[in-house]
């Protein structure tokens, strides 16, 4: 527990169980062995017929066997979004030793982070355009039904609810790559509060292969037009889909999407001993800031809201020189690297040595499971006293100021606190202080 200036104790938000539905080479990564094996060793899982894509390939009897008792007639209307999302959640309650049919969740806050739109296109559509006139009432019943779970982004928050029979806070946010991050952050603040002994998070997105596809073509087409209005700090227009992504590596011109969901469960330090169930490690402490610029495609290059949002986290209490590990959120975008090595210039100073990498080489760009998906997979390094390397870095861009881990072994490093950050270009910020599971 911490105390606050108003002489309140703040419990500790402690993480134990993680859950997962993502990429994998041979198929899906459900756990956190499945995802360790992958990271640890920076292995990739981005490849879909013409571009570079991270497909979780969930089947059916996947779904299933882990998810028995769902009624066909809801199921069935089931999104992709919904499934991950589901699947993710089981297996992090698994792992945390809850069991979703019992009471235990009945007044856990389930939070979710919601970034695409995609799987819900179909659902409203067929609302938009249905003739009551002509609409026989069993396909009217069914639409009615798809609608309701699908047709808002809060639709994975609504079924995951139904599912635990949750009757604590539930709804979903959407800030794009930071959005399972701000919720972690949720969480951690009603469990310091009392508000609830248990939060269940989960990011998830699905992106469509043949969408990306058109917008690679659609921006071909409107480069020059581009190139004649931009101003200086927005980005490139033409990121390619068509290459390897390689974060942090002087070759990098790509950005490879993924999909598939992230789910950490969090509960009171009080809570979690009285099941005996053990703690990968405690989210100490997060900041949140916004760009704040009057042009949604810039981002600052400058690093100074990132900056910001660190020192928020950090407080009084911590300092950059305890921290030897920060999990960074680059996708291969140029402008990404250059706002974090300015950042982590400014609060290290330009050669500091301090280990920062990112695994979405691993399993794609896959938006709001980022920050669930960083804060545990900077928890399995933690544990596991190893920092992964940064998947498909081979050649470390020159003037980092840090050290990115490039190649595919991981590095030795005996640590209890580290930093994670997302972002959202041109919005969001956002920064968690992770430390080991004993009391900080």
């Amino acid at each position: 527990m911490t105390s606050t200036a108003q002489g309140m104790q703040a419990r500790d938000a402690v993480v134990t169980g993680l859950g997962f539905c993502l990429p994998g080479p041979t198929g899906p990564t459900f756990t956190a062995d499945d995802v360790w094996r992958v990271a640890s060793h920076g292995q990739t899982a981005l490849l879909q017929g013409e571009v570079y894509f991270g497909a979780v390939r969930l089947t059916p009897a996947m779904f299933d066997e882990r998810l028995p008792g769902v009624p066909a007639f809801f199921s069935r209307h089931y999104t992709p979004v919904h499934r991950y999302g589901l699947v993710s959640l089981v297996e992090a309650c698994a792992d945390a030793r809850l069991d979703i049919a019992s009471d235990a969740l009945a007044r856990a806050a389930v939070l979710v982070g919601r970034g695409s739109v995609d799987t819900n296109v179909g659902s409203y559509l067929s609302v938009l355009h249905a003739d009551p006139l002509t609409t026989e009432p069993a396909e009217a019943m069914e639409m009615f039904v798809a609608a309701q779970q699908a047709v808002t982004p809060s639709d994975v928050a609504l079924v995951q609810a139904a599912l635990t029979r949750s009757a604590g806070p539930s709804f979903t946010v959407s800030c794009g790559c930071a959005s399972s991050a701000v919720q972690i952050a949720n969480a951690r603040r009603m469990i310091a509060w009392g508000e609830v002994d248990v939060a269940l998070v989960t990011g998830v997105d699905a992106f469509n292969v043949d969408l990306i596809e058109n917008i690679q073509r659609l921006l071909r087409g409107a480069q020059h037009t581009y190139d004649d209005i931009r101003s200086d700090g927005m980005p490139d227009l033409l990121p390619s889909f068509l290459s390897l992504m390689r974060p942090y590596d002087r070759r990098a011109v790509s950005i490879n999407h993924g999909e598939g969901s992230a789910t950490l469960v969090l509960e009171s330090r009080e809570h979690a001993d009285r099941r005996g169930a053990p703690a990968y490690g405690q989210v100490l402490a997060c900041g949140m800031t916004r760009d704040g610029l009057a042009n949604p495609l810039a981002s600052d290059e400058s690093g100074a809201e990132l900056v910001a949002a660190v020192r928020a986290c950090l407080g009084r209490r911590w300092s950059p020189d305890e921290i030897p590990y920060v999990h960074g959120g680059s996708d291969g975008n140029t402008t990404v690297t250059a706002f974090e090595a300015n950042a982590i210039t400014e609060l290290y100073g330009p050669d500091s040595g301090v280990l920062m990498t990112s695994q979405e080489g691993c399993f794609g760009h896959n938006g709001a499971p980022a920050g669930c998906l960083g804060v545990a997979l900077t928890l399995l390094m933690m544990e596991n006293g190893e920092v992964c390397p940064t998947a498909n870095c081979e050649q470390p861009a020159d003037g980092l100021p840090f050290d990115p881990v490039p190649g595919s072994r991981a590095r030795r490093l005996d640590f209890d606190r580290a930093l994670t950050l997302n972002y959202q270009v041109g919005g969001v910020k956002h920064a968690i202080l992770l430390g080991g599971p004993d009391p900080a």
